[in-house]
């Protein structure tokens, strides 16, 4: 398990690298520039030079890209807001907590709403439920999410005056923006549950527990469900990876501070560390959620635990002196193995599998 989670840590370093490579030459190559923003319409050409030295801009692009992730490589700089003049590093981590928040309810919300609906889809299936469920679920993945908050504030800011339209102080401003992101999600978990326990409850043991005379709250939650949480895992785990960036539209409606509203706001005035840092930050976000919905499958099926294991049995050694060891003898530099030991060797390993298929 150890060196499955190292390996996938290392693989995020390509990963990374790759990210940052695609969105540096996307922001080098946009039309505009940064200056022209900072400075205003009135800047002469003098001051607009002046800043492109020193902020790097005259520089070629291989060489502003390298001293880029040599800084992020050997400080952990990100560079400076070309705005607020504050490092890019802690103006995200002071929006992070607002951005993990909104992720954390919306996919909450949208696992119990969309778990619970599949289930009884499936089980009661061409019902009354499963068709106003199928409805409901096609709906939320037609609506896109900015036109959801603002039917939403709308309905609840608006005229019913019940619900905060912006913010995120209290409990009362969570419940429009979580419902807002949460919805599409929702709508793809119920999909995705409904298909796979329509693909357990048609397996044999299921009908062994019921010909068995278990319960069918035990057979569906126990059995069928379990089995089904493979597929349903990996959806809350993309939806939630998703969630992270794909928050910005709600942050933006809902006036929330977090990452997805401090890339608008960065986009729109230029500034290339902030979204650059942005960006990288959201990968390095949903790689890591990716790397343990992996580890959640170990949890939840013991077929998949056993493949992160070592399986390999120990293979017989026999200790002997004189420098032999394991059905090798030394002759001068190299190991050649001894015939009479390796035949002892073989013959054990022999009766192991013989004795093996016995079992079986």
């Amino acid at each position: 398990m150890s060196k499955f989670i190292l390996k996938r840590i290392l693989a995020l370093i390509p990963v990374m690298l790759g990210v940052s490579l695609i969105i540096f030459s996307l922001l080098y190559f946009t039309p505009g520039d940064p200056a022209e923003y900072m400075l205003g319409m009135d800047a002469t050409q003098e001051n607009i030079n002046a800043l492109h030295h020193e902020l790097g801009l005259d520089q070629p692009f291989l060489v502003q890209y390298f001293n880029y992730i040599k800084n992020i490589v050997t400080k952990f700089d990100f560079g400076k807001s070309y705005t607020t003049k504050q490092s890019v590093s802690i103006e995200i981590l002071q929006r992070v907590p607002a951005t993990v928040t909104l992720a954390v309810l919306s996919v909450s919300f949208a696992t119990i709403i969309g778990v619970v609906t599949g289930v009884i889809a499936a089980v009661k299936q061409y019902s009354i439920f499963d068709k106003i469920a199928t409805v409901f679920a096609l709906t939320g993945v037609s609506m896109p999410n900015f036109w959801t908050g603002l039917m939403l504030i709308i309905i609840f800011a608006v005229n019913f005056k019940v619900l905060p339209p912006s913010g995120f102080d209290t409990p009362l401003h969570w419940i429009l923006p979580s419902l807002t992101v949460g919805m599409a999600s929702s709508a793809t978990i119920m999909r995705q549950t409904r298909s796979a326990m329509l693909e357990v409850i048609r397996q044999d043991y299921i009908t062994t527990a019921r010909a068995k005379g278990q319960k069918e709250v035990v057979i569906v939650f126990r059995h069928a469900l379990r089995n089904a949480l493979i597929p349903i895992i990996t959806v809350v785990g993309i939806s939630f990876g998703g969630m992270l960036g794909g928050a910005i539209l709600a942050e933006s409606i809902f006036s929330i501070p977090g990452i997805g509203k401090l890339m608008v706001d960065a986009i729109n005035v230029k500034n290339y560390p902030m979204v650059q840092g942005g960006v990288l930050f959201i990968a390095f976000a949903f790689s890591i959620v990716n790397l343990l919905v992996d580890l959640l499958y170990a949890f939840v099926d013991p077929r998949i635990k056993s493949q992160y294991t070592s399986m390999r049995r120990a293979r017989p050694c026999v200790a002997f002196s004189h420098g032999k060891s394991c059905g090798y003898k030394n002759s001068g530099t190299k190991a050649v193995p001894d015939k009479a030991e390796s035949a002892t060797v073989a013959g054990m390993a022999g009766r192991e599998t013989a004795e093996e298929d016995k079992e079986e």
